[in-house]
């Protein structure tokens, strides 16, 4: 498989910089089991992360960008299978080292699936419309971390 760096749209760079801070949370996660950190701590961060950016970047996934090439497209079920598997490990309320691996390895490898194929997809049969409709709907906003405990230091 290429994974040979392809530029982004505009209209979807906001998005890729998302993904990048989810590669950080898969980061965070794994130093923080290899420190032995309890996973109480761990999941009280990745419920922060789930709650702020992953529940609004996944519903504007689901509206904007997935309708580009239908919910009926092999690679945007399994892009929904995915957010949905990840709701169920990032709401299971006891926290424990491997819903917190399970997480990690499901959001790395969606991530991974939805920048090196998916979004390689829908950027090359996306009509300049819709690129403008997911600009205008999609928000901005700078990442702001939650510092109140860097386990992952």
């Amino acid at each position: 498989m290429d994974h040979a760096h392809i530029k982004r749209h505009k209209a979807l760079q906001q998005v890729s910089r998302e993904h990048h801070h989810g590669l950080l949370l898969c980061w965070k996660i794994r130093m923080g089991l290899s420190k032995k950190v309890a996973p109480e701590r761990i999941k009280t961060y990745s419920d922060w992360f789930y709650k702020t950016y992953l529940v609004p970047h996944f519903e504007m996934e689901e509206l904007y960008i997935f309708p580009i090439i239908g919910n009926d497209h092999p690679w945007i079920k399994k892009a929904l299978t995915d957010h949905r598997r990840l709701t169920r490990l990032f709401t299971i309320a006891l926290p424990d080292i491997k819903t917190l691996v399970q997480i990690e390895e499901t959001l790395e490898q969606h991530i991974r699936f939805e920048e090196r194929q998916l979004f390689n997809h829908i950027q090359h049969v996306a009509t300049t419309s819709q690129l403008h409709l997911l600009e205008k709907h999609h928000t901005h906003e700078k990442f702001k971390d939650n510092t109140d405990d860097p386990f992952w230091n």
